[in-house]
């Protein structure tokens, strides 16, 4: 296999709750692989900062909000890619949102909210750019799991039944597009390191579980998310759909560790 298969350059991705965290990782490494990308979420500020750093990485990119509770604001930014760009080749749905509480008092608007932006949002964003991706007969869409896509993690109840969901809808989509050019996977994420959750990973007991659950030793830097993300989204990946690849230190395969 030729490693220019790996190279993104010529392809067009949007990268949805693209502007922090593992979005925003994943969207540097496929514009280092060559990409225009445009990273995309609902406050235009962190829009402005994201799209700043595809620009330094001598690539052309947009700046426009999204918002995955709102289908017109999806359409928006697919419109205004096909106008500046052509087409889009590449999706990745980042945008997710958690709640850590006892499942027996759980609020349900809580709940139905991490539905909605977790499931429904990505549903919304693949129907939308799926679309695209099918009248062209070409494209790549990598949704976000997670650990508890297949273990359960204590009190985050909801999300994890969104993330199971999410899989769920990954493998769905594969075998419906797959045949029209269109390869559905997603990214399982281990335990990365970030300025939300610092505090809970090194001065918690969670934290602690977490890190002696992982093989590795460490946690992960979301740097380490691109190299999945950019195979995924390339030509390399090309006879891949309907996966869920994990980036996880071992975590899942870990049992006893000493």
């Amino acid at each position: 296999m030729s490693y220019s298969l790996l190279e993104l350059t010529g392809k067009v991705a949007v990268v949805i709750g693209g502007t922090s965290g593992i979005g925003r990782a994943i969207a540097h490494g496929l514009a280092e692989a060559g990409a225009a990308v445009v990273p995309t979420s609902r406050r235009l500020e962190q829009v402005e900062a994201a799209a700043g750093e595809i620009e330094e990485r001598g690539h052309r990119t947009l700046r426009i909000t999204s918002d995955v509770s709102d289908r017109a604001s999806l359409q928006h930014v697919l419109d205004e890619c096909v106008k500046s760009f052509g087409k889009v080749d590449i999706l990745v749905n980042s945008a997710g949102r958690t709640k850590r509480a006892p499942t027996l008092e759980f609020d349900e608007a809580d709940w139905n909210d991490i539905m909605d932006t977790n499931v429904n949002g990505t549903l919304r964003a693949c129907q939308i750019f799926g679309r695209h991706m099918l009248e062209r007969e070409y494209g790549r869409i990598i949704n976000i799991a997670s650990l508890s896509t297949f273990v359960a993690l204590y009190e985050v109840a909801a999300y994890a039944a969104s993330k199971a969901a999410v899989a769920s809808l990954t493998k769905s989509l594969a075998i419906e597009w797959s045949a029209r050019g269109v390869c559905v996977n997603a990214i399982a994420p281990g335990v990365f390191r970030t300025a939300l959750n610092q505090k809970l990973l090194d001065e918690t007991a969670r934290g602690q579980e977490f890190l002696t659950r992982t093989p590795m030793k460490r946690f992960g830097k979301v740097e380490e998310l691109a190299g999945a993300a950019v195979f995924l989204a390339s030509d390399a990946a090309s006879f891949v759909t309907g996966e869920i690849i994990t980036v996880d230190g071992g975590f899942l395969a870990s049992g006893v560790n000493q």
